[in-house]
């Protein structure tokens, strides 16, 4: 299974889609703490619909915390800030995907603690900032499903 890590997520909706994508996908989701919103946001349940029942969401009190828990899995953070291209990478089953808030990105610690080796960016136009924190999702798991053979179960 690929992993889907929202570090602090901030806006209810994209969370939701990321439960959906992640329902799916056969993907875990991981969210750490702290949100922007409630769990129980109405504007998150509209965007994830019932798909949140069909996806594994894991929830952390913070950055030490999640570390603690996977210490030895293969994490990618994404960022416009990565060396290589998405498409670069060679995904294995297990892998983490770590996307940071809507608003900020990555902070630099946890880019710094990860490595220029797994930092990962989406390619875009230069004047370009970001991508939707759950369009950038679904691109870097389905990229990695597909290198999977779209195996069940993720």
């Amino acid at each position: 299974m690929i992993n889907i890590v929202l570090f602090e997520p901030e806006i209810p909706p994209n969370t939701g889609n990321i439960i959906r994508l992640a329902a799916n996908t056969g993907s875990q989701l991981h969210l750490i703490k702290p949100f922007g919103f409630e769990l129980d946001d109405k504007r998150m349940r509209r965007a994830g619909l019932d798909y949140h029942e069909f996806a594994g969401i894991t929830i952390y009190d913070n950055w030490e915390d999640f570390k603690e828990v996977n210490a030895k899995s293969r994490l990618f953070g994404i960022s416009t800030k990565g060396r290589s291209n998405y498409t670069e990478i060679k995904y294995e089953k297990g892998d983490f995907l770590v996307f940071g808030p809507e608003t900020r990105g990555l902070p630099d610690s946890i880019r710094d603690e990860l490595g220029p080796e797994s930092l990962v960016r989406i390619p875009m136009l230069p004047e370009s900032r970001s991508l939707n924190l759950s369009n950038a999702a679904a691109v870097l798991v389905y990229e990695a499903w597909h290198q999977l053979g779209f195996e069940s179960g993720l």
